[in-house]
């Protein structure tokens, strides 16, 4: 299955997308990376434990690092909401 981004796509954030109510499974957020401090990812909400962290997970799995290499974000670690891709 081919992802949903590339990662020449240009998407659309909204930044207060997760101002009164936290992510959700299934959304794609903008998160900063937890162990690169200049990266940011673009992944999908995979589960939400007990904690409230966050497993990501990437739309094409075998090319993708995600939660499966550097763990579970914290929910300050998303800066928003993915509300759309620029064509």
């Amino acid at each position: 299955m081919k992802p949903t981004l590339c990662s020449e796509d240009h998407v659309l954030i909204d930044p207060i997308g997760f101002a009164h109510t936290p992510p959700r499974i299934g959304d794609v957020i903008l998160a900063k990376h937890p162990i690169k401090a200049n990266v940011l990812l673009v992944k999908r909400v995979a589960s939400i434990d007990a904690a409230g962290r966050l497993f990501v997970m990437g739309d094409n799995p075998n090319a993708s690092s995600d939660s499966r290499a550097f763990g579970s974000l914290q929910t300050d670690a998303v800066i928003g909401k993915v509300v759309g891709k620029v064509p």
